[in-house]
This record gives structure tokens, C-alpha cells and sequence, in this order.
């Protein structure tokens, strides 16, 4: 067995493992999962909580044996950092009392375009903080149950607001246990990889994660 296969297959070993990927905008989660799988060499990879291809951030990558928990990260709880745009003037008290409404137990339906039954659901929102704001533009942080869909949290707080609004852009900062702050890019971890083969190995282990 040559160094490349010695160490790319000690990323599936045993339980397997975890790459926490900081996704750019544009791709989509499926297309970030493919590009490790390419990048690492492992054949068993998986994703937990979907990010549309307009939104960034925590993405967590199942390798191996780890693919099983799948479904059990899956249900965790998200943050995310939403910006707002207001399409009329509501004033700051106005806005924070329609904000504070928000906060428990919401009924939301998946978007048309959602893959998913379009059926009633309920979520809880456990924290819903306004970060900023400059006039209409609302910079928002989200703690949520997995599931919640922010675009449509946005257009109903711009509906309660009386004016009208949706999400600018947004941007997942913790997926359960997982911080952004702990994230790597595709090409820091091609570059580890990259290093791993010529014998160090030292930026690859400090990129991924048991999941235990």
C-alpha cells in the first residue's frame, strides 16, 4: 500500500469520520459532498442539513461508517445569521416587538419549490436576536429546530411588519455541536490531502473529526 492509499483510507477506518466544510454560496450541498468524495478518495460520503446553493456555512460531511448518523445529525439544532430586507419603513420598536412574536413555536409550509411534502409543520425558533440595521436592511441571528425555513421566517416578519420583506441572504453559523469557527475550506482540505501524500499528515488530522 502506497502513502496515498495509506492515509486516505485511515479517513473511513473504524467508525469513520467528519470534515466540517465551510460551503461557499453557489454549489450545492450534494455538489460540496461529491468534491470530498473526489478530494479524499473515500467512496462512502454524506452530508447532514441541506444548504440551498445561495447559502454558506456549516456543512458537515459524513465519511465511511460515520454516513450511519446521518439521520441522527440531521435532527439537530441550527444558528443561522439572516439578512432581512424590509420592503417598507417600520420603526426599530415596532420591529422589535413583531421580532419578539416570533420566538416559540411557529407553523410554517416548505416552499413550492421545496422537495419535500408541502404539508403544515411546526418548528420553535429558541432565539431570534436583531444583530443590526441600516434602514431597511435587518441583520438577524436564528436559532431554530432543524427544518426551519428561514426565507420563510423572513417573509413573515416582513408580513407582520405590515410592509412586506425577504431574506437577502443567509448564512449557517453552528449545526448542532459544530461551529463555523471550526470549519475548513475545499481547498484547505485539498491542500492537507495534498500534504498527507508526500508523508505529513499533520493539517489532514487536524481537520478531521471523530464522530464519536
Amino acid at each position: 500500500m502506497n502513502q496515498q492509499q495509506h492515509t486516505l483510507g485511515n479517513i473511513a477506518a473504524h467508525q469513520g469520520s467528519i470534515i466540517l466544510i465551510d460551503k461557499p454560496r453557489g454549489p450545492s450541498s450534494h455538489q460540496v459532498a461529491a468534491w470530498v468524495r473526489e478530494i479524499t478518495g473515500v467512496s462512502s460520503v454524506g452530508h447532514t442539513g441541506t444548504l440551498d446553493p445561495p447559502v454558506s456555512g456549516v456543512l458537515v460531511i459524513l465519511l465511511g461508517r460515520a454516513v450511519r448518523l446521518t439521520s441522527i445529525l440531521h435532527q439537530d439544532d441550527k444558528e443561522y445569521i439572516a439578512l432581512l430586507r424590509l420592503q417598507g419603513d417600520v420603526s426599530d420598536n415596532d420591529l422589535k416587538e413583531v421580532i419578539l412574536h416570533f420566538t416559540g413555536r411557529i407553523y410554517q409550509r416548505p416552499p413550492k419549490r421545496s422537495a419535500v411534502k408541502r404539508a403544515l409543520r411546526i418548528r420553535e425558533i429558541h432565539e431570534l436576536e436583531m444583530l443590526d440595521r441600516n434602514d431597511r436592511l435587518v441583520l438577524l441571528r436564528v436559532k431554530c429546530d432543524s427544518g426551519t425555513y428561514i426565507r420563510s421566517l423572513c417573509h413573515h416578519i416582513g408580513l407582520a411588519c405590515g410592509v412586506g420583506g425577504h431574506m437577502v441572504e443567509l448564512r449557517r453559523t453552528r449545526s448542532g455541536p459544530f461551529y463555523e469557527k471550526d470549519c475548513v475550506t475545499l481547498h484547505a482540505l485539498r491542500d492537507a490531502v495534498e500534504q498527507a501524500r508526500t508523508g505529513d499528515e499533520t493539517a489532514l488530522a487536524q481537520i478531521i473529526r471523530s464522530p464519536l
